[in-house]
């Protein structure tokens, strides 16, 4: 089990910056991460490899969310932190950058639970709109009409941020 835990002390701040973005909320992010993780111990044999485990704990983490909308019970909630990189990993802080990142956060919340996941797999995990299908358990077409949806009210409610990226093939 060194190996898990080795696993597990790596890669937990990237799995909790991914959780964040899919849940909004830092409390549920790292309940989401902790499930994930519970979950990939107890396959860890069936794995067959370490480079397997990081693969297996994103799928995990995106069915465990996908399940908690479904079931309607995870209440969203705003909260006046975001998780920060730490200090030996983040470079200078510059205000614009901070600006940008409250206004993206903000955004990102105000759109629903389904329409952050499809973004963020889209477009942070860079994920292609089959595998982000597959790992929400929706179809191709739920995940481009979310993704319309999502960037549509991003626009509506941050009109700052459409000049910073727009997905190829995406209309304006």
């Amino acid at each position: 089990m060194d190996e898990f835990d080795s696993f597990v002390r790596a890669r937990t701040p990237a799995l909790l910056r991914s959780a964040y973005l899919l849940t909004g909320d830092q409390h549920l992010a790292e309940d989401l991460v902790q499930s994930a993780l519970a979950r990939t111990h107890r396959s860890w044999k069936r794995l067959n490899a370490v480079e397997n485990a990081e693969a297996y704990t994103r799928r995990t983490m995106y069915h465990l969310q996908v399940s908690w909308w479904r079931r309607g019970r995870v209440a969203e909630s705003l909260t006046d932190q975001m998780p920060e990189p730490r200090a030996r990993d983040a470079g200078p802080d510059h205000a614009a950058h901070t600006t940008l990142r409250i206004t993206l956060r903000n955004a990102l919340l105000k759109l629903t639970n389904r329409q952050r996941a499809v973004l963020v797999l889209r477009f942070f995990e860079d994920r292609t709109e089959a595998e982000a299908a597959d790992l929400l358990g929706v179809t191709i077409g739920t995940v481009k009409s979310q993704t319309a949806k999502a960037l549509a009210r991003m626009r509506a409610v941050a009109p700052e941020l459409a000049d910073l990226y727009v997905p190829e093939g995406s209309a304006r």
